[in-house]
């Protein structure tokens, strides 16, 4: 049981903690502490996977808890921008509809199948990085006023582009795998 509470882990863990304080301070109108704590958040997101390898403290609680906590953060901060119209709505619901998608398709196959194996993908990676990206800069621009906004609407154009195709990327392997499944099933 001890192998769960590692620095990594524990890491891991603070985001899911530190998405709501996020949060709150973008409500609150308070910029400098919503980019403070985003930055915090960002910091442990850097070291959990790195000093997981360098201590040797690979876990699959982590494997599992890293990807739901980088998500927490990042839709609840996203969703809370879109109320304070710092990013447009429709880029929240693209972005709340996908990670929907995903999910819905990740439980119906776990509900036929009785198993799940997730990897991200390539595509998957690159909509997170750009979201990340994306609020992190907005973050930025409404906490210290570095002038990003004139590059805000290709990056958010761009973080829309790769949240769709990294959905519909999603349902085509679901959808593969699944055919393989009864295929597999259908044979045997």
């Amino acid at each position: 049981m001890s192998h769960i509470y590692t620095l990594p882990n524990l890491l891991t863990a603070s985001r899911l903690v530190i998405a709501p304080v996020v949060v709150w301070h973008i409500v609150q109108a308070d910029v400098w502490g919503a980019f403070a704590w985003f930055a915090l958040a960002a910091l442990t997101d850097l070291l959990d996977g790195n000093l997981a390898r360098w201590l040797d403290q690979k876990s699959v609680l982590g494997a599992w808890l890293d990807p739901i906590a980088d998500k927490v953060m990042l839709l609840s901060t996203l969703l809370a921008l879109a109320w304070a119209d710092a990013v447009p709505n429709w880029l929240a619901a693209v972005v709340l509809t996908r990670d929907a998608v995903i999910l819905s398709g990740a439980g119906a196959y776990r509900w036929l199948t009785g198993r799940l194996e997730v990897a991200p993908t390539l595509s998957g990676k690159a909509a997170t990085f750009a979201e990340f990206v994306l609020v992190s800069l907005i973050l930025a621009d409404l906490a210290l006023g570095p002038g990003l906004i004139r590059w805000l609407d290709p990056l958010i154009a761009l973080t829309a582009l790769l949240v769709v195709f990294s959905g519909l990327h999603y349902v085509l392997l679901w959808a593969l795998k699944t055919r393989d499944y009864l295929r597999t099933r259908q044979a045997s």
